[in-house]
């Protein structure tokens, strides 16, 4: 695969780690719901990131919480735009979070880059917007939805049936138009999964490496590893995130969705280091 991943007008360098800091501009989300939700301090929120040394900013206005109600594209599309807009102006890389085509196509037109879609193209028109507009597009495995993902999921092949997901819905956007180098593929943690299944995901990202496009993964403060380390506050949770993204970039992932940015950052650049002189 390709070490530079093409987002419209630019191109991100895969050859090292890249990490995508979170803004999520909601009342709900897990670890951050209502701290950005008004629009200063999402935009503020969007300078921190980026001093922070976040190469893509993820930007999501509706939350995918295990049991989270959906919102309308139109109150999804009003949270979201101020940050975007800011995070325009300051010439950052933007991501936007979302399953809606109407919101996606509003922050493109704002000037995003990447479409960041957890439903995998569950929207019809998002294959194509993506590729009308020569977006960066991550697709993403998730079992049911986010009010019913986390009700007892079952699995007769953990891997291979999130690696035949993955594959499917990339051959669907590739058939839409989009290109294949501007696909980036999600095995989803925390969507749909028990801890075990969590764990044996990234144990095993050799399954979605070998479909020939670039990972990511967001492991970032979720409840898995609270599980394994007994850290129940999502906020003090990093260390745990630390360690699932550094055993993430050992076995080949290439961008990281998290909060902590500035920590994440600087336990990768370790990790790129140690692959560097890998013989």
């Amino acid at each position: 695969m390709s070490p530079r991943w093409p987002v419209r007008d630019r191109e991100i360098d895969l050859s090292r780690s890249c990490v995508m800091g979170i803004l999520n501009v909601t009342p709900d989300s897990f670890s951050d719901g209502g701290r950005y939700l008004d629009a200063t301090a999402a935009v503020r929120r969007v300078e921190e990131l980026l001093g922070a040394g976040a190469d893509i900013l993820d930007i999501g206005g509706e939350s995918t919480r295990p049991g989270a109600a959906p919102v309308s594209a139109t109150e999804e599309t009003a949270r979201i735009l101020p940050a975007v807009a800011e995070a325009v102006r300051l010439g950052a890389t933007v991501s936007v979070d979302t399953s809606k085509a109407a919101v996606a196509e509003a922050a493109l037109e704002r000037g995003a880059h990447i479409i960041n879609d957890v439903t995998a193209l569950g929207d019809p028109a998002m294959g194509p917007l993506a590729a009308a507009s020569g977006a960066g597009l991550v697709l993403m495995h998730m079992r049911g939805t986010p009010r019913t993902m986390q009700q007892a999921p079952v699995y007769a092949d953990l891997c291979g049936e999130i690696a035949g997901f993955l594959e499917t819905r990339r051959e669907t956007a590739e058939n839409q138009g989009v290109e294949r180098d501007r696909i980036v593929l999600d095995p989803g943690v925390g969507f749909g999964k028990t801890v075990e299944h969590n764990l044996k995901i990234l144990a095993g990202l050799e399954s979605f490496l070998a479909l020939g496009s670039p990972v990511l993964v967001g492991v970032s403060r979720k409840r898995f590893l609270g599980a394994v380390t007994g850290v129940e506050d999502p906020q003090k949770r990093t260390a745990g995130s630390l360690a699932a993204a550094v055993a993430a970039r050992l076995r080949g992932a290439s961008i990281f969705r998290v909060h902590d940015v500035a920590a994440t950052g600087e336990a990768l650049a370790v990790a790129d280091a140690i692959l560097a002189r890998d013989h």
